[in-house]
């Protein structure tokens, strides 16, 4: 039988000759409404994140904090008539398709049930009211995602199956830094299959979505206050309340591909049983550094970047006992080939950073055997960066971006290759290499704030001419995601207003 994940990924690749499928034209007045809501849900409203985030015990308080610093606004933007939001976990083309769900045992000021959260208005919408429970030991929370497809293919046509995986492993991302920020841990629940995770979700109910569109199960995390191991919501009953909203009253266009390749890759999520990841002691980003991320719209094209900040970038990706990537027990499989235009004392050219030992050797005998793999003169010993070919990378990089300004203008672009050979034995780890992949841009979106710049995702450009460009020549890998870090130009016509302008930060936890 054909994998459909990998005829998907190749049907949907942007080419030189022609990009993939997608909308002939565009009615911005008629765009999917941003945001999920559950009509005559009861709803609870939530506090922000606090000035000052000292360690937070699990209650309502502290699914506020998290809920903001993850999933929640960051600010509202206006220029002229249009007004829109911007998010703590970015998306491509600001669509937003993750929508985030908490399940609550014993946790203080929340009845024992199933949310949905309203992030629009910082609330919880009660989907589910559940039954007395048992008796718990402890205080338990869990974060669940799920995607609405139609928000990217609106705009995205047959790609956008891509770009929901990218911001699933944003959102995950998201969660890790935003528990990491409050003193609480972030564990992805393995050994949950797909259906699994709907029913525990509600995503099942077709009574309670009618013509709405409805959402795609994508994973379970457990909001941890020790060490102890991420388990599953148990299975509970109780009464549902609430009717999923339509967001697109006169959908243009269909993309039954996505539908094709959505049960296609449907699986059970399943950690490496032999993965271990080594401490690290990193301090996680502050509330404060969380809500000013952005995505930069244009770089200033003659910013240097010094290349401490840049190898402290790069190490962020590396370093595996740390947020974001203590969320899982993956080990890595997807690879940054950087695009090095302006950094202090490094010279510009082609870069690779293999994120495990074995990575080394399948990079060096899959790309250019011409490539001269030496390492980078100042950068710390445990970085596995490695150059590649000096010369200047601008004009290959606008054009295999594409020719977007961005490429060009950053201080360094990364084409995100994916070791392939896993979705042809196991398509549901076609959605967990994206996921990586945008877990890596969320570090480089934070790390990037810490040095006083900005990244932007890029999630349009050529696949088969990057893997040109690199010399390979099999499938064994192949580039998921792309992404730019640089000094932002701001547009000072773009407005800025506070994301939730009736609700005060309170200086610290009760």
């Amino acid at each position: 039988m054909p994998n459909k994940a990998l005829l998907y990924h190749e049907r949907t690749k942007h080419r030189f000759t022609g990009y993939a499928k997608g909308p002939d034209t565009l009615d911005w007045d008629m765009q999917p409404n941003p945001f999920r809501s559950y009509d005559g849900a009861a709803r609870i409203d939530l506090p922000l994140a606090p000035n000052e985030a000292s360690r937070a015990l699990l209650n309502r308080d502290a699914v506020g904090a998290l809920l903001h610093l993850a999933m929640g606004l960051s600010a509202w933007k206006e220029f002229g008539p249009d007004r829109w939001a911007l998010r703590c976990n970015p998306s491509s083309g600001n669509l937003h398709p993750t929508e985030a769900y908490v399940v609550a045992e014993g946790v203080d000021g929340l009845d024992d049930g199933l949310y949905h959260y309203l992030s629009r208005d910082h609330v919880l919408e009660q989907r589910r009211r559940d039954e007395s429970r048992q008796g718990s030991d402890r205080p338990r929370l869990w974060l669940g995602l799920s995607s609405i497809h139609w928000r990217e293919a609106w705009k995205y046509g047959e790609r956008a199956f891509r770009y929901c995986q990218l911001d699933l492993g944003h959102a995950l991302g998201a969660i890790a830094y935003a528990a990491g920020a409050l003193g609480l841990g972030a564990r992805l629940v393995d050994g949950l299959h797909s259906d699994r995770i709907g029913a525990l979700l509600g995503l099942d109910r077709a009574e309670d979505f009618g013509r709405a569109e409805h959402e795609d199960p994508d994973a379970i995390v457990e909001i941890l206050t020790g060490s102890e191991a991420a388990a599953p919501p148990p299975e509970r009953t109780g009464v549902w309340t609430g009717k999923a909203n339509l967001l697109d009253r006169r959908p243009m266009y269909r993309w039954p591909v996505i539908d094709e390749v959505a049960e296609a890759t449907r699986g059970t999520i399943a950690a490496d049983p032999t993965f271990a990841p080594q401490e690290s002691r990193r301090a996680a980003p502050d509330a404060d550094l969380i809500l000013q991320r952005r995505s930069a719209q244009h770089f200033d094209a003659g910013h240097v970047m010094p290349a401490g900040d840049f190898f402290a970038i790069l190490q962020s990706l590396s370093l595996q006992g740390q947020a974001p990537w203590t969320i899982w027990d993956f080990a890595p499989r997807v690879h940054p080939i950087l695009f090095v235009h302006r950094v202090e004392g490094v010279e510009p050219g082609l870069y690779a950073l293999p994120r495990s030992p074995d990575a080394v050797a399948l990079l060096r005998q899959s790309l250019d055997p011409d490539f001269v793999w030496s390492r980078v003169a100042g950068a710390p010993d445990e970085l596995p960066l490695f150059q590649l070919r000096i010369g200047d990378a601008r004009g290959a990089a606008r054009r295999l971006f594409c020719n977007q300004a961005i490429a060009s203008d950053c201080c360094f672009g990364a084409a995100l290759l994916a070791e392939f050979d896993s979705v042809e034995h196991t398509p549901w780890a076609y959605r967990r290499l994206h996921w990586e992949a945008g877990l890596i841009g969320q570090a480089l979106y934070l790390e990037a704030e810490r040095c006083r710049l900005r990244g932007t995702g890029v999630g349009c450009f050529f696949d088969d001419e990057t893997h040109t460009f690199l010399g390979l020549k099999t499938t064994v890998l192949q580039t998921v995601y792309h992404f730019t870090v640089g000094a932002p130009l701001n547009d000072s016509r773009i407005a800025t207003a506070p994301a939730y302008p009736d609700k005060q930060r309170a200086t610290a936890f009760p």
